[in-house]
């Protein structure tokens, strides 16, 4: 029966598995080592990967060079560990924008589907436009369909120009793109290829400050390691790939 198959677990029973061993907290922006799968916080291993090449837990080495290269977003993770722990989503979206603020900076990714659906309310009723119950609720109900469908439009977002640095290779006809800044590396490169007619992906580098990405890298990771403190767009280079001996 259904209540057979349903059982109680404690939070603290499952604590080892959603908390990071770097800092001891609940998982926040979890990024997980390709090499070895063990999983923290972005900020906790970006900053421990400063000064080590090794998985702060198995101390197997990543890389010897770049281990930052080899690390990736655990989307996957961090959906669970919000899910399992009451509050801490807000909680963390909540320091978030006090940072931001303190700062004077503009929040990215802010949800701004408020803002806009009280500019449209005023501006209908400034035409002298009114709607009635059935078209409002049907609206709603629309909106709502929307949410459930979840099309990750609240997800942080970050602007990129993306320029060509090789003659044997075209520009993009529109350079400057707006994405989630939990796409990676390989999203762009897929969307690059497809743009310009190319047979594969694999055909293609994307380099930062004259460094290779590496293609599980997420667009925050990216900005947040090599484009801290400099101001949006973030620029981007892409090539044909080169092999390195």
């Amino acid at each position: 029966t259904p209540k057979m198959l349903t059982r109680k677990i404690k939070l603290w029973d499952i604590n080892a598995h959603i908390t990071c061993r770097l800092c001891n907290g609940y998982l926040i922006d979890a990024t997980t080592v390709t090499e070895c799968l063990h999983t923290f916080c972005r900020s906790c291993l970006v900053k421990y990967l400063e000064e080590n090449n090794t998985c702060p837990t198995c101390r197997i080495v990543i890389h010897q060079s770049h281990p930052l290269q080899y690390i990736g977003h655990d989307r996957t993770m961090q959906d669970i560990v919000y899910k399992l722990v009451p509050g801490l989503q807000e909680a963390e979206m909540k320091k978030q924008r006090e940072f931001y603020h303190k700062l004077g900076m503009e929040v990215p990714g802010d949800v701004k589907g408020e803002t806009c659906s009280t500019k449209q309310h005023l501006d209908s009723h400034r035409n002298g436009e009114t709607k009635t119950d059935e078209n409002s609720n049907k609206e709603t109900s629309e909106e709502k369909q929307e949410e459930d469908n979840d099309y990750h439009r609240s997800d942080e977002q970050v602007s990129i120009c993306l320029e060509c640095n090789s003659s044997k290779l075209r520009g993009l006809k529109r350079k400057w793109i707006r994405c989630s800044a939990q796409a990676t590396v390989l999203h762009l490169k897929k969307f690059i290829a497809k743009k310009l007619n190319l047979s594969s992906f694999n055909e293609l580098d994307i380099l930062c400050n004259e460094e290779i990405l590496g293609k599980d890298h997420t667009l925050k990771f990216v900005v947040v390691t090599r484009w801290r403190f400099k101001k949006a767009p973030l620029l981007l280079h892409y090539r044909p790939k080169m092999d390195l001996l």
